[in-house]
């Protein structure tokens, strides 16, 4: 960035006479804020700071953009609002000012594994014009292109006016998509295992049948015994062709079963249509066991895991198809688009060569078109939404973003920043709730929450320019400036965990040793094989623990108390302190309020108008029945424990009447991976990747593994968090634990024993280990991109 750019972006910001330049808050209470109130400068770049749980979210995401997005669903007719998702008022008493907001959040991009990059952005439809207007042999429309378009011809019966009469005439019909007829556009096939299905030493009344949900007792069990396709009482080893033909591979067909109209399917198709046609990582646990025991899946032999039929495959623009294009690193995609040069389409090219440009400008020009959406990280998902938004038209539109470093190296950071000034400059409002100093140094405006987390923040600690957040007396402003030093001394290793001929995505034949006994880093620009590494060769081994930030699987209901098994302790402890069941202090099981079936809100449906969730007036939203309130356990009923933190509940449980070494063993754990703010009933869908991780970590620490794999644990983490997260990677270590860390954070490879850099660039470019040893020589060497601004970071 110029010197004038960056006295422009932390030029101070001015105070607007007129209130239509300001968003006003006024009295928010959404979660812990403590009646906040702000005045924040519109088409201005504002970063929301605090440390972990202080309040930033609930201001940014759960009060301003979520009232935002509220008031624009009341714009629609209350039938549309009936398919949309149910958004309550947030608390607060004035929300004044406010424009449409636009979250582009680290949320995985959905799990449907038909989307990728290409049809999660427009790239794929530009090419897929592009090849309908200058592929050779033409062979259709765009549709003839897609993947997701199946050919089908038929005939049917349309009504046409001839002559003032109308008549009724039988015409052919065809359409030509691109869709593979193997694979029906997936990529890949699935063969089963037969054996996982049932098992053939039985009959289906015996409970041949082994696939999850499919019991004799339940209707799929029922259908099937009651078909008349076989003999219910015979064993499947001895059926005929036919009948074991029927069993699993018959096309739907109607019967009456128990006197109900009902479609038969064979086992195969019905099992290809309800689990296979999901992403596996979105499965229920039991399912996805299933699929992966019962389940192999191979490229599809037929278009070669392109997705696309041979027609498709044989129009090419200069040789290239559009599989080939689609595969191709987008960087490379982006070269090859800009030297085409046709007239008839220069507009379309225009607008494919800036969206595949915004994808290298952004960090992501190593991905290409074909790459499944749900594989992104959620750093990568942020970035690829950005896209969408950089060649918006739209201006005076607020955009908020979650960490919008997430996942980038120090190098890439700068580019990111760059994209941020760009939104604002084209006259947008600019929110970012972000830990990274080298982010927030960009800001004209910055608003720091605190002091400290949950019940301890939740209020406005500071507000100004970086200038006047560095001299405040802040957390923030205190730890701005802070530096990790090189380690004077760094641990030896015990032991390796050998790689070989790693060629996972863009690994080119990695051979490489992992220190083992020691806190080892692994860094590289993004896209430059760290993941692909270690979860391809290291994650899955015996005695390897992996950490991730995946969404936790659970509903509403599931809360870090339920999630770790704390609550079992607790349970224990007050049935026995009250001499009654322990099934009595779950709100999902006999202690429930019968009100709210113990989800503490009644849900109501107001058919084609949204629907209303309001909290349960039986039970004041405490989820439990009045007479299980009245046992009490320290003094504390089951409602008030869950509505504890963990820090409270951690000296709650630690001593005295309510002593429980059980429950205070796994409060250890969760305060020492910097949760301590946490509730303990507070439902895991609304916790961030960073806290997701480190409830993951609390949970796993109490294993046997001996080697533990981190995927960036300083996600989420304030800059005065990081020293802690270090602590606690020692301990580990010092334990006898093996710790490989992917990381990006400066701080944490100062602090590693041994560093693994991967690189040189991102994507082809990368994929090989350019360095090999401890931080000092890394600093000494500067031979990489890594070594250059960990110099810069420490001072060497």
């Amino acid at each position: 960035m110029s010197m004038a750019a960056r006295k422009q972006a932390n030029a101070p910001v001015p105070h607007p006479a007129d209130r239509h330049d300001l968003i006003r808050v006024h009295g928010a209470r959404v979660n812990n804020l403590k009646d906040v109130s702000i005045a924040l400068p519109k088409r201005r770049l504002t970063v929301f700071t605090g440390v972990s749980g202080s309040g930033k979210s609930s201001l940014v995401f759960g009060t301003i953009a979520a009232e935002s997005q509220r008031l624009i669903n009341e714009t629609y007719s209350t039938f549309v609002q009936g398919f949309m998702p149910t958004l309550a008022r947030p608390e607060v008493d004035v929300l004044d000012g406010l424009t449409t907001a636009i979250i582009v959040d680290q949320e995985r991009l959905g799990s449907d594994p038909r989307s990728t990059v290409g049809t999660a952005t427009d790239a794929n439809a530009m090419l897929r014009i592009l090849f309908s207007r200058l592929g050779k042999p033409h062979i259709g429309s765009p549709k003839a292109y897609s993947f997701n378009v199946a050919s089908i011809s038929g005939a049917g019966a349309v009504t046409v006016e001839r002559g003032g009469t109308t008549v009724k005439e039988r015409r052919s019909f065809s359409v030509t998509g691109g869709m593979c007829p193997r694979c029906e556009g997936r990529g890949s096939v699935s063969d089963i295992d037969l054996s996982a299905l049932y098992d053939d030493s039985k009959s289906l009344s015996e409970g041949a049948l082994t696939i999850p949900g499919y019991s004799m007792d339940g209707w799929y069990g029922r259908i099937y015994l009651g078909s008349g396709f076989f003999d219910p009482d015979k064993p499947i080893r001895k059926y005929t062709k036919k009948e074991l033909n029927d069993l699993l591979h018959k096309a739907p067909t109607k019967i009456k079963v128990e006197g109900v109209n009902l479609t038969y399917e064979g086992l195969i198709p019905k099992i290809q249509k309800s689990m296979l046609s999901k992403d596996v990582e979105a499965m229920q646990p039991h399912i996805r066991a299933f699929v992966e025991r019962a389940v192999a899946f191979a490229t599809c032999p037929e278009c070669d895991g392109t997705r696309l039929s041979e027609l498709a495959r044989s129009s090419k623009i200069k040789k290239v198809s559009i599989a080939d294009a689609c595969a191709m690193q987008i960087s490379d995609l982006a070269k090859w688009v800009g030297g085409l040069d046709e007239p008839s389409v220069a507009p379309l090219l225009a607008n494919l060569r800036a969206t595949l440009d915004s994808f290298v400008e952004i960090g992501l020009g190593y991905l290409s078109l074909d790459r499944p959406a749900g594989t992104l990280s959620g750093g990568e998902a942020q970035r690829v939404k950005m896209i969408r938004h950089l060649g918006s038209s739209l201006t005076d539109t607020t955009y908020v973003f979650d960490e919008p470093t997430i996942g980038l190296h120090p190098h890439d950071i700068q580019r990111m920043n760059d994209l941020l000034l760009q939104l604002r400059d084209k006259g947008n409002t600019v929110l970012v709730v972000e830990h990274k100093p080298e982010a927030i140094a960009i800001a004209d405006h910055v608003v720091d929450l605190g002091p400290g987390a949950g019940t301890a923040g939740g209020t406005i600690c500071f507000e100004g320019t970086v200038e006047e957040l560095r001299a405040s007396g802040t957390v923030t402003g205190r730890h701005f400036d802070d530096r990790a030093a090189l380690k004077e001394t760094v641990r030896e290793p015990s032991g390796a965990l050998e790689v070989r001929g790693a060629t996972e995505h863009n690994l080119q034949d990695v051979d490489v040793d992992i220190p083992l006994g020691v806190l080892t880093v692994v860094t590289g620009v993004a896209g430059s094989g760290k993941s692909s590494l270690i979860n391809g060769s290291v994650s899955g081994r015996d005695g390897v623990v992996t950490v991730d930030q995946a969404a936790i699987k659970g509903s509403r209901r599931s809360n870090p108390a339920t999630y770790t098994g704390l609550l079992d302790p607790i349970r224990k402890a007050f049935a026995k302190a009250n001499g009654v069941k322990p099934a009595l202090f779950s709100a999902n099981s006999e202690g429930a309020c019968q009100n709210c079936n113990g989800a503490g809100v009644i849900y109501t449906d107001l058919a084609m108008m949204a629907g209303v969730s309001t909290v349960c007036e039986e039970c004041e939203g405490k989820r439990f029945q009045a007479e299980v309130l009245e046992y009490k356990f320290g003094g504390k009923d089951i409602s008030e424990v869950l509505a504890m933190s963990v820090t409270e509940a951690e000296a709650f449980f630690a001593d005295g009447a309510a002593k429980t070494p059980a429950a205070h063993k796994i409060l250890d754990r969760l305060a020492d991976v910097g949760l301590g703010y946490l509730t303990l009933g507070q439902p895991l869908p609304t916790l961030s990747g960073g806290e997701r991780q480190r409830l993951k970590l609390a949970t796993h620490m109490g294993e046997k593994g001996g080697v533990y794999v981190l995927d960036e644990p300083t996600t989420g983490l304030h800059l005065a968090d990081v020293e802690q997260l270090l602590g606690l990677l020692d301990r580990l270590v010092d334990s006898g634990k093996s710790v490989i860390v992917i990381e990006h954070h400066q701080a944490v490879m100062a602090h590693a024993d041994r560093i693994i850099d991967l690189g040189p660039g991102a994507g082809h470019d990368g994929g090989r280990i350019v360095f090999e040893g401890t931080p000092a020589e890394l600093v000494a060497d500067r031979s990489t991109l890594t070594g250059e601004h960990l110099a810069a970071y420490v001072g060497g």
